[in-house]
This record gives structure tokens, C-alpha cells and sequence, in this order.
């Protein structure tokens, strides 16, 4: 069905929670693990019903923030989700219970109820209002981003559609365009301040009330992370300052050489050939033309799954005033159709963002058919590398996307993707470091965030940019608002990624096949499992990136322009 097509229904929540009720009722009175799972099927179906309407009120909503009628439903759901939530977590304790539970894990899987005891972890009806206010919190954070208007060069420019200017090939543009947006920031500065005390407060209230001693497990046992906990990711982060730093450090050294500049400040992060950034060919429409023809030569189910997105018009894709910002994809449960978001704004991000995710929308598609949706559901990291990976698979078609600009967004792509991995980390110890003490002020704050920067872009220089000198930069990061913890997840999964890319080089047609099998498996397995079921190696052995890395050095050095 098309997405215009797809009609938005308020939810009767007293009916649903009157539905959950029943079923939470009968599941311990059934005689057979059968009738036990004709209460799952039913709490599927109520749930993927709720779950569509929330996710088109979202994405409705996230298309224009001015919208009154989707901006007063999301607030709906930012109202009723957590209490729903009480009556969903009563049923799925009684199914972690079930006296046919060797029964049960025969058909759903053993990780489906291993998922189940972590969530239950995370949820009390003590912490319902706690849970109202942080949705309010991060709701009224990414209005307030989504408001901004910067005048640029006869235009108002929102926070997306600016980026064109500051990855200009004129220094003084990229420096102008920096300092209108930190003008924007500096000028909400203190509503900024506020939000996040007011988040890092209710989120360490939340794991107090649960029996954590603070949010940090609360906010990975959130994400559903069953695999690994905060000292894997440690050990990776302090990988990525020995391994990987010192390599950025020499791509920085490439880049100010090949940009003709004394050195690599701030403003010149995203500057990386004198004579401009790598641009795609055409706007939205052309582009997606162009992936079609990619994917259609990819493979027969990559062209199958992304004419489907086309013909049900499954994507919103320009950048215009009040659309959120950012990018993402999503899924309409009961349509088994996912959809793309994103803010086109004529840089080479255009064709990131489509192909990245289009990999998170190509595995909704393969695992569509299955009728357990928990089971067809993933880790964060695992959603990443499938969308990462496909970033670069995609590289053997990027003429279509670049024409004469292809060669150099091969090699841009590849030192963003190393340049990135650091960035990320810094972004996961600050939060690590925040909630290890919630409270800081937000002066200290942001004295923590100099420090990292110290430690993972040592070669930075904000130039007089007050508001990032300052520290205030982790407030442009919506992660850290909105989705905690959440951004480690793009750092594992570039690793991966590069993996993927690595055995590419050797036999695209093999590594792809690989990729395919490491989408449909991804469901009910985890994030290690489906890594180690590639042949590929897991981010947290050691010096899992130094050879790596390296090799990608001696392939942008070689093709570099």
C-alpha cells in the first residue's frame, strides 16, 4: 500500500489495555504450549496495530513539526506509551513464567525470552511518569532543532539544509556558515542546558527507582544489548585511541596537503579536495532513478525490495522548514513496509544517507514474512552494519550517483568512515562519563567534553568559534538528547562494515552473499553470533582495527587525488 494511502487511527487504548488484560489472564491457565501461543499471536497483533499507528503519527510529524493534528498524536503516544507499557511487561512476564517455556523456546527461540528478561529489567509502573516527561523532554529538544531559520546567502537555511555551506571550497563560506550556526546554538544555549540536565536527572532517577546504581545499565539493558555490556565497549574504545586516532591523525595531515591549508581547524572537518566535496548528479528524483539501476544490477531481491519502496512511495526525502532533522528508517508493522527519512540538502550525504538506509530497509523487507515480529527484530549495532555495509557495496556503482566526482568520493568516503569511529567514541565515553555523575553542572559538562576532544581529535581547532571552544558541541548531537547510548553502535558497526568492505576487495559477489545471509539471520541471533557467523572479526579482540585501518591508509594514499 502506498504510504499516502495508509490511514492514521487514533488507538482505543482502553480497549487495548482491556485486550492485554484478557490475554495476561488466560496465558497461565492454558493447557498446552499451542494455546500459549495463540495469546503470543494475539499480543503481535495488538501490539504491530499500536506500533503502526505511533510509527505514521511519527513520521508524519517528523515531515512537519508544524503540523498541529500529528503534533498533538505524537504527543499521544508520548503520553500513553508508558502506560501501555505496564500492561505489555504484565504479559511478558507471564510468558518468561510459562510452564511450557522448553516448549515454547523449541518454536520462538531461545534469545526470544533472553530478550524478554532484559526488558522486563527496564520497566516498573513506578517510573511511568518519569518515562512521560523524558518523551516530552526529547520531543521538545528536537522542535527546538527543527526550528532553526539561519540566514545564509539570501536564503533561511534550517540546521540540514546549511551543511552545503559549511563543506564549501571557500574557507571564508565554511567559516561564515559555522559561525551563523553556532549563533543559532549560542542563542538557545541556555533552553539547551536545561533539557539535558532535566534528561540526565530523570534518566538517573529511573535506573534508581529499577536497582541500578545508576543509568548507564539501565540505558544498555534500553537498547537490548545481549551480548556485551560497558567493558567490551571500553576495551574497544581504548582500541580505537591506541589503533585508529594516530591513523586520523595522518588523514588529517592527506587532507590539509591536499586542501593547501596550514593546518585542519574546525571548519575545515568536512573540506577534504580544494576544489569541493564530491557532489551527486541531479536532486532527489534522479537519485533514486539511479539506485534503482544500482539495484536492480545488485541483485534480483535488491531490485524486487527497492522498486517496492518506490511504488508504494515509501520515502520523504528533501530537506524543507519544520521537517525534523536527520535521517532515518523505520517500519509500518502492519504494512511489513519499512520507510526512508531523510533531509536531502545536494552534498554527497544525499547518496549516504539512501544507500545507508536503504540496508536498515532491505532487511525489513527480507524478514517481512515472519509472523513472530519479535523474532525479526535487532540490536541497534546489528541494524548499523547492515546499513553501513551497504554504503559500500554500493561503491562499484557510484559513477551513476558522482559521474567525473566518483574517484574522489571513493576516497572520501572511506577517510570519513575511519575519521568517524573516534568522533563516535568520544560521543559514548561523555555519556558514560555523565551519567557515572548526573550531577554535573553543565559547565562541567561541557569541561568533559574538551577534554575528549583532547584525547579523540587532538588536532582540533575551533578558531575562535565560541560556542564550540566553549564545549557546547555535544549539543548538536540528537543522540545524546534523544537515543543514549545508542551512538557506540555506529562505531561497531563501521568496523564491521570495513570488514565487509576488506573481503569485497578479494570477491564482491562472496562478501555480498555474505551480507545477505547476516540480514536474514539477524533477527534471532545476536549481534556476536551473526559477526562471527560471517568470518568476520569482532570489534571488542584486540587490535581489531590496527591492520585494518591500515589497509584503508594504503588505499586512499594510493588513490587519493
Amino acid at each position: 500500500m502506498k504510504f499516502s494511502q495508509m490511514e492514521y487511527q487514533r488507538p482505543d487504548m482502553e480497549r487495548l489495555v482491556q485486550g492485554y488484560q484478557v490475554i495476561t489472564e488466560e496465558f497461565p491457565k492454558c493447557s498446552s504450549s499451542e494455546e500459549q501461543m495463540q495469546c503470543i499471536l494475539r499480543h503481535e497483533k495488538m501490539f504491530a496495530e499500536y506500533q503502526t499507528m505511533s510509527t505514521l503519527a511519527f513520521i508524519r510529524h517528523s515531515i512537519d513539526t508544524t503540523d498541529e493534528f500529528y503534533d498533538k498524536e505524537h504527543g499521544f503516544f508520548n503520553e500513553n506509551s508508558p502506560e501501555l507499557q505496564e500492561y505489555i511487561q504484565a504479559f511478558k512476564k507471564a510468558v518468561v513464567q510459562s510452564r511450557f517455556r522448553r516448549e515454547l523456546e523449541e518454536k520462538l527461540g531461545k534469545l526470544f525470552f533472553r530478550n524478554i528478561e532484559i526488558s522486563l529489567k527496564t520497566f516498573s509502573p513506578e517510573i511511568i511518569d518519569l518515562l512521560k516527561e523524558e518523551n516530552q523532554l526529547t520531543t521538545e529538544y528536537e522542535k527546538l532543532l527543527a526550528s532553526a531559520k539561519i540566514p545564509f546567502d539570501g536564503e533561511e537555511l534550517n540546521l540540514s539544509s546549511i551543511i552545503k555551506y559549511q563543506q564549501s571550497e571557500d574557507r571564508e563560506i565554511r567559516k561564515q556558515a559555522w559561525k551563523k550556526t553556532a549563533e543559532f546554538f549560542s542563542a538557545n544555549q541556555q533552553k539547551l542546558d536545561e533539557l539535558y540536565d532535566k534528561l540526565v536527572k530523570n534518566r538517573d532517577q529511573q535506573a534508581k527507582k529499577l536497582g541500578y546504581d545508576n543509568f548507564i545499565q539501565l540505558g544498555y539493558d534500553r537498547l537490548g544489548r545481549n551480548c556485551y555490556q560497558a567493558d567490551e565497549v571500553k576495551i574497544f574504545r581504548e582500541q580505537i585511541v591506541k589503533d585508529l586516532v594516530p591513523v586520523t591523525q595522518k588523514i588529517r595531515e592527506n587532507q590539509k596537503k591536499r586542501v593547501g591549508l596550514p593546518h585542519i581547524g574546525f571548519v575545515d572537518v568536512n573540506a577534504y579536495f580544494p576544489d569541493g566535496n564530491p557532489k551527486p548528479q541531479g536532486g532527489a528524483q534522479e537519485l533514486v532513478q539511479a539506485a534503482q539501476k544500482m539495484y536492480d544490477e545488485m541483485s534480483p531481491v535488491t531490485g524486487e525490495f527497492f522498486r517496492f519502496m518506490r511504488e508504494n512511495e515509501l520515502f520523504d526525502l528533501e530537506s524543507k522548514h519544520g521537517k525534523q532533522g536527520g535521517g532515518y528508517c523505520t517500519e509500518l508493522t502492519s504494512y511489513r513496509s519499512p520507510f526512508i527519512f531523510s533531509n536531502f540538502n545536494g552534498t554527497s550525504g544525499d547518496v549516504d544517507v539512501l544507500t545507508h538506509e536503504a540496508g536498515h530497509a532491505l532487511e525489513t523487507y527480507l524478514l517481512r514474512d515472519v509472523e513472530i515480529r519479535e523474532n525479526a527484530e535487532y540490536t541497534m549495532e546489528t541494524a548499523e552494519v547492515h546499513s553501513m555495509s551497504m554504503e559500500l557495496f554500493a561503491r562499484p556503482w557510484c559513477e551513476l550517483f558522482f559521474g567525473k566526482d566518483t574517484e574522489k568520493f571513493l576516497v572520501y568516503q572511506l577517510e570519513s568512515a575511519l575519521n568517524f569511529i573516534p568522533y563516535g567514541c568520544m560521543v559514548d565515553e561523555f555519556q558514560h562519563l555523565v551519567y557515572e555523575k548526573p550531577d554535573l553542572s553543565p559547565e562541567e559538562r561541557k569541561e568533559v567534553w574538551l577534554k575528549l576532544e583532547n584525547k579523540y581529535r587532538p588536532w582540533m581547532d575551533f578558531e575562535g568559534l565560541e560556542f564550540f571552544q566553549d564545549g557546547g558541541g555535544y549539543q548538536r548531537q540528537h543522540h545524546i538528547y534523544s537515543f543514549p547510548f545508542y551512538y557506540i553502535d555506529y562505531c561497531l558497526a563501521q568496523t564491521v562494515a570495513l570488514e565487509f568492505w576488506s573481503a569485497s576487495n578479494q570477491d564482491w559477489q562472496e562478501a555480498f552473499d555474505r551480507y545477505l545471509e547476516f540480514l536474514k539471520q539477524s533477527g534471532d541471533h545476536t549481534f556476536v553470533q551473526v559477526v562471527e557467523q560471517a568470518g568476520l572479526k569482532l570489534p571488542f579482540r584486540p587490535n581489531c582495527l590496527e591492520a585494518l585501518s591500515q589497509e584503508i591508509l594504503k588505499w586512499v594514499e594510493k588513490a587519493a587525488l
